[in-house]
């Protein structure tokens, strides 16, 4: 793990840590980094009120040095852009909003690396250092017609003599609970956050999967840990993350791929990839852009007497209707009528301003091709559910989908194998996986996933812990040369 690096202005001989070296900013100047030395993590308590200060400057040079700091530069703008603007509050999400107690007075606190000394505005503390990652912050609260929020930097020298315990207390267990791995540890190379949601009820991988990415993971040097959307200020701890839950745009999943590729951690899904596969929106444009062969479909953005004799004469009955985001064939219907269709476009346009109207193509089974980087890993053919024209069956009291059969890349048909990596590469070069269909000589993809089902007993049915193994030496390949 790295070694952790307290800068502050000046030397000061009361402010001591057993988990950290507290040095002088002159000090990080002069003597880092030292030929041959490993890299650090830097939190820099040095005043950053001023542009080009020396706070300014640790940040920037920590970045240069490639060592993790907080805050960094960007946070530093953005925080003295905020006190100089009298006009900027802070929008808060609505549950953190409801957890704020009203007074009938504006109210002050610090945070400390996330926590504040009054336990009331814990989670709001933990918010705005999830979104201002910066050691030291100041937040004001104003309770008038409408509720406001502001949040400023902070330097050492204002944290009070009331809060001076508190502080150190909070440091202290940051850098040792937050920036450091136990000794057990220490003999990997890597550390990746593996994020779940225990409580998903189709979540991307099973437990067994992730205890076997996890064992693949510590055969290549890699040290894993379970985390949830909850742990995101513990991001910095690691240099990558794996993302096992289902993933959306508005969505804790996104925001911490967005944090941890700011960060420099090596990311799957990386922020890109979840923006593109989660709109198929996108999907269509891209593919008709590129030529991947697709199914014949139609964005549309009303239920006019037009659209629908426009979307009758194109498709005729049935056809199917899809959200632009959605999952596990949630949000994915079959209309068989004018009265049908009439419903479901009024339905979704409530909530969505574009719907995607497809042609249907019933076959037996839909490809599932996985693909990492370019190349494809696995293959499976995921088969109806009973009585159904989807995979999965979501109005089944039971048997909700349908079986599976998974086989080697090199039996799968060239065309499809073809179609999957000219898909992907309109998206990324991460991990996906791609659903299409064959009917007869043509293939069609229907969407790339990016984060795919990979359960233990169905994906890697043919591959077993081999699969387990490819994805994770793809992070110690990332890693590697992030490192250079």
């Amino acid at each position: 793990m790295l070694k952790t690096l307290v800068v502050i202005d000046a030397p000061a001989a009361d402010l001591v840590m057993d988990a950290a070296e507290i040095i002088s900013f002159d000090t990080y100047l002069s003597d880092y980094p030292k030929l041959g030395q490993a890299k650090r993590r830097v939190l820099n308590l040095c005043d950053t009120e001023h542009y080009l200060s020396k706070g300014y400057y640790c940040s920037l040079l920590a970045e240069a040095r490639q060592h993790k700091v907080l805050p960094s530069v960007q946070t530093i703008n953005e925080l003295r852009q905020t006190s100089q603007d009298a006009d900027w509050w802070i929008d808060l999400p609505a549950a953190i909003m409801s957890s704020i107690e009203v007074t009938a007075d504006p109210i002050e606190f610090s945070v400390f690396v996330g926590r504040s000394v009054e336990p009331k505005w814990a989670r709001l503390a933990r918010h705005l250092f999830e979104r201002f990652a910066a050691p030291l912050l100041r937040v004001s609260i104003n309770f008038g017609p409408n509720l406001r929020v502001r949040v400023a930097r902070m330097g050492l020298n204002d944290v009070s003599a009331d809060e001076r315990d508190f502080f150190e207390d909070a440091l202290s267990h940051y850098v040792s609970e937050g920036w450091r791995k136990p000794v057990a540890a220490r003999k990997y190379r890597w550390d990746l956050a593996i994020l779940v949601d225990p409580n998903e009820p189709l979540p991307p991988s099973d437990k067994e999967a992730i205890k076997r990415f996890g064992k693949a993971a510590g055969k290549l040097g890699i040290n894993s840990e379970l985390i949830s959307h909850n742990d995101m200020t513990r991001l910095t701890q690691f240099d990558a993350l794996f993302i096992r839950e289902t993933t959306a745009i508005d969505h804790p999943t996104y925001r911490m791929a967005s944090l941890a590729e700011r960060e420099g951690l090596v990311v799957m899904d990386d922020p890109k990839s979840i923006l593109r596969c989660c709109n198929k929106v996108f999907l269509h444009d891209a593919f008709a852009y590129s030529q991947v062969p697709s199914l014949k479909t139609k964005v549309v953005a009303d239920a006019s007497e037009e659209t629908l004799e426009m979307l009758e004469g194109m498709f005729g009955y049935p056809m199917v209707i899809k959200l632009p985001e959605s999952s596990f064939s949630l949000g994915v219907f079959k209309v068989d009528s004018r009265e049908t269709l009439v419903q479901r476009l009024k339905d979704l346009l409530t909530n969505t301003a574009l719907v995607l109207v497809q042609e249907f193509c019933f076959t037996e089974f839909d490809w599932r091709i996985g693909v990492l980087n370019g190349k494809p890993i696995y293959a499976c053919r995921y088969h109806m559910a009973r009585k159904h024209w989807q995979i999965y069956n979501h109005g089944a009291a039971r048997s909700k989908s349908g079986g599976f059969d998974a086989m080697p890349t090199f039996e799968v048909p060239t065309k499809v194998l073809a179609a999957a990596v000219k898909a992907c590469a309109v998206v990324g070069n991460g991990l996906y996986g791609v659903d299409l269909k064959q009917r007869g000589e043509s293939v069609y993809v229907i969407e790339v996933n990016d984060n795919p089902s990979i359960d233990h007993g169905v994906e890697n049915r043919y591959l077993g812990d081999e699969l387990y193994m490819i994805v994770m030496s793809e992070f110690a390949a990332r890693l590697e040369t992030r490192g250079r």
